[in-house]
């Protein structure tokens, strides 16, 4: 085992420490570090191919992250329970280290480099993706694979305070208003070390920045973040730092020796250069991409042709030095004459067309139109229950709003496959996600689920930021109150002969031969999202502020086309949007609504046409009801409402119920909103004694009855209504017929009796109740006197049996009856 080599330092400003160990794990890797920070680990690999593949001519590094549920304690929530494709936030750590490490390499080392980052520990406290970039930078430098580094990197978040806060917590960048990821490396100057080069930026605000803006906390400005940008040197530096002590406690360091690989010789340059230079100058001058582009390969193939007797064996040759030409002839235009490959100065954008509308089955819909760049953009609204599930390593277990962005080789005009989304697809459509997220309204606001999906249907440079502007048409043409309107620009940078020149609205070839590019997207107060990339070593202060401020014009500009397109969120939701309501209950309420099974809940969507969620939030619960017509949805609402405030039974009062269970000793009946009462066996037959309830009444049955009892509880007893009954609701002076008699008739058997009325004594006269005042009338319990009737007729009933209870605290009152039975009590009727 190799000598195990550790070290470690605090981060200045906070009180966490980082590590760095190396010499336990993975020891036949070419470099491999263990990046600890708090109690969040990462394993980083670093190994390069002993060959360069024949006729490459690209450098094939591979970045991948591996997520291992175990490093949270989880086992992973699929079918296998097994991890499967990487998550989105994998897809982006590894971006994230691939766009900052690329760059540091050789330009003529062609080996294969696969870098791995394997998190081991995931703390719920501190983010892994910032950390794998340091560690890969580390692995790198012990590896011996040629590498310009160290590469330091740092997140900060920007507090409600106007603070920035390194290395912040999950919860930290939450609450803050913009989160920065910053990587760089250090310069060298002769012997000296230099400033830190800013090589590579990530950032974009939060869900909490629209409200922290609203209660005072400072905005997410240009000049915030250029400040933010020269606060994160610091701790680069510091990271930096660390992994040459890490090199240095390692010792010596073997170079891995390697071939290295040229795309053509001086000889061949030499020729290109005389023969296609003023050829590439005149076919630069086409605006048009397809027009150029046809014009540039009728350049190519004429030299080919020209210099194939001469070099016959070095078409690949010829062709990179063409490469090389045109970029040098794009480069020297417009540094030198202020003029771009399509005609335009560096700060004019191009046409600009935008639509909403377009898709009438939609929710929303919106097309952005910059030049030959298009995208369409699709906002389809769902119920809270539509939202991502995640399963990662993160703190977030659901999401709510998604954006997905589709990149179909037609919008290049090329032959491609199309398969699931690649990492460029993915990260671009994060990207356009965390531009919009500030202004998403909040759940408690906005009760939907929100997934946008942009179409690149034509790509000339920046589907991206086209993206972003797409999704605030769409959002607002479905309805949704965004908070305010945001839009996106993609800027370019040219160093040439020692003059930086910052470009607006840059094109696909001027994005490829540039030496920066970066994306801004903001409303017209704040700045929303960034994504900068540089290939040269450091931008001057005064040159990053410039082009932030160039980009600022730019993106007002686009803002105000999207508002003379649609001014404002539509005041009401698309007709084919779901319509939603939102409500708190008490959160002991929550069983009530759902019922015994989620019978009541599932009676109220089927009857309703609803969908119906509710979810815990602290001490009381959230309702959500959601379906297609409003009216549905307000008579859910009502529904549930009367449930939470249920109106009131009357002892002696008459209601249409509905049998909505049944039990061995009776049947359950729902009379109100919320309200069952109990329908004892005993009343149900008529008189006659019955086996199962199920023999005479049904699940769903509707019958009417009246309540007899109301225990202190709120327990209903309940019994039949017959037609006499409503009768002498009508007529106080009926005095009907004898009652067990045959008088009236039950709705439930043509001769049982009417079970809720006294019963009357044998071989005497009726008793009337309008003939003697209510204190002489003395009477027993219904279930005594029915017990005695049947004794009269059928002898002795035998030992009376306990009866099993139905439902905890459900009986009925028929405890209380069995207690009252030797007491004679009054008739509670009137």
């Amino acid at each position: 085992m190799k000598e195990i080599i550790k070290v470690q330092a605090q981060i200045s400003g906070t009180e966490k420490t980082i590590s760095f160990e190396t010499g336990l794990l993975a020891p036949l890797a070419d470099g491999s570090v263990v990046a600890r920070l708090g109690d969040t680990m990462v394993l980083a690999t670093a190994v390069a191919s002993k060959s360069v593949k024949e006729g490459i001519d690209f450098f094939p590094l591979t970045v991948d992250v591996e997520e291992r549920m175990y490093a949270a304690g989880k086992i992973p929530g699929s079918f296998f329970r097994r991890e499967g494709k990487a998550t989105d936030f994998a897809v982006l750590a590894s971006r994230l280290t691939d766009r900052p490490i690329r760059p540091c390499f050789p330009k003529d080392f062609r080996h294969d480099v696969h870098i791995v980052g394997t998190v081991l520990g995931a703390d719920s406290e501190s983010p892994y993706d910032v950390l794998f970039i340091n560690a890969a930078s580390a692995a790198l430098m012990i590896s011996g694979i040629p590498f310009n580094g160290p590469v330091g990197a740092v997140r900060i978040a920007y507090s409600s305070d106007g603070s920035w806060i390194a290395n912040p917590s999950y919860q930290d960048g939450d609450d803050s208003s913009f989160e920065l990821v910053v990587a760089g490396r250090q310069v060298r100057s002769g012997e000296s070390t230099g400033d830190i080069a800013i090589i590579m930026v990530e950032a974009g605000g939060t869900a909490a920045s629209w409200k922290n803006y609203q209660g005072g906390a400072p905005m997410v400005t240009e000049e915030v973040i250029a400040e933010g940008l020269e606060a994160a040197k610091t701790w680069i530096r510091e990271s930096i730092a660390l992994q040459h002590s890490l090199v240095e406690a390692f010792g010596n360091v073997v170079p891995m020796a390697y071939t290295p690989v040229v795309d053509y010789s001086d000889e061949v340059y030499s020729r290109v250069s005389a023969i296609a230079m003023d050829r590439m100058r005149q076919a630069n001058v086409v605006a048009g991409k397809a027009e150029r582009a046809a014009a540039l390969d009728g350049v190519a193939i004429s030299v080919q042709e020209e210099l194939a007797g001469e070099f016959p064996d070095a078409s690949k040759e010829i062709s990179a030095a063409i490469r090389s030409i045109t970029k040098t002839v794009i480069r020297e235009r417009i540094v030198n004459d202020g003029v771009r490959i399509d005609g335009r100065d560096t700060t004019t954008i191009r046409p600009l067309t935008a639509a909403v509308g377009l898709i009438p089955t939609a929710h929303g819909s919106g097309l952005f139109q910059r030049g030959e760049t298009q995208v369409l953009n699709v906002c389809t609204l769902g119920m809270p229950k539509m939202n991502q599930m995640l399963d990662s390593l993160g703190t977030d277990d659901f999401k709510r709003y998604m954006h997905h962005y589709n990149f179909p080789p037609f919008s290049t005009g090329e032959v491609g496959f199309m398969r699931a989304p690649k990492r460029r697809e993915i990260g671009h459509g994060l990207l356009a996600e965390r531009a919009l997220l500030p202004v998403i309204p909040p759940e408690d606001e906005f009760p939907y689920t929100l997934r946008l999906v942009s179409e690149a249907l034509a790509s000339n440079g920046s589907t991206s930021m086209a993206s972003v502007c797409g999704s605030t048409l769409s959002l607002m043409d479905a309805g949704v109150p965004i908070k305010a309107p945001v839009g996106g620009i993609a800027m370019g940078l040219v160093l040439h002969d020692g003059k930086y020149t910052t470009l607006t609205d840059i094109l696909g070839a001027e994005d490829a031969f540039g030496d920066m590019d970066f994306k801004v997207a903001g409303t017209s107060e704040f700045v929303t999202a960034l994504q900068l990339d540089t290939k040269i070593d450091g931008i001057p202060a005064s040159v990053l502020a410039s082009a932030l401020s160039q980009a600022k014009t730019a993106r007002l500009e686009v803002l105000r086309v999207i508002l003379e397109t649609l001014p404002a969120p539509r005041l009401e939701l698309n007709h084919n949007a779901p319509k939603i309501v939102n409500f708190e209950i008490p959160l002991d309420k929550m069983g009530e609504i759902i019922g015994p099974k989620g019978k009541v809940i599932n009676a109220i969507q089927q009857e309703t046409g609803t969908e119906i969620t509710l979810d815990e939030d602290g001490e009381t619960a959230m309702v959500t009801i959601g379906a297609k017509e409003m009216a549905a949805v307000n008579e859910a609402r009502d529904r549930i409402l009367a449930i939470i405030n249920p109106p009131l039974a009357q002892v002696g009062g008459h209601y249409s119920g509905k049998v909505v269970g049944i039990a061995k000793f009776g049947a359950f009946v729902n009379i109100l909103p919320g309200r069952d009462g109990l329908l004892h066996i005993s009343k149900i037959g008529g008189g006659r004694r019955i086996d199962r309830v199920e023999d005479v009444l049904s699940m769903g049955q509707e019958l009417r009855v009246v309540v007899d009892d109301i225990d202190p509880n709120g327990k209903l007893s309940l019994s039949l209504v017959t037609d006499r009954d409503d009768d002498d609701d009508n007529d106080d002076d009926d005095d009907g017929g004898d009652r067990f008699g045959g008088g009236s008739q039950s709705p439930i058997h043509d001769r049982a009796p009417v079970a809720h009325e006294p019963a009357t004594p044998r071989g005497g006269d009726r008793i009337e109740r309008n003939k003697y005042e209510e204190d002489d009338i003395e009477v027993v319990s219904f279930e005594a006197a029915f017990e005695d009737q049947l004794r009269a007729e059928y002898g002795d009933l035998g030992p009376e049996q306990a009866e099993p209870r139905a439902f905890a605290g459900n009986d009925g009152g028929r405890d209380r009856d069995r207690n009252r039975r030797s007491r004679p009590r009054r008739d509670s009727r009137r």
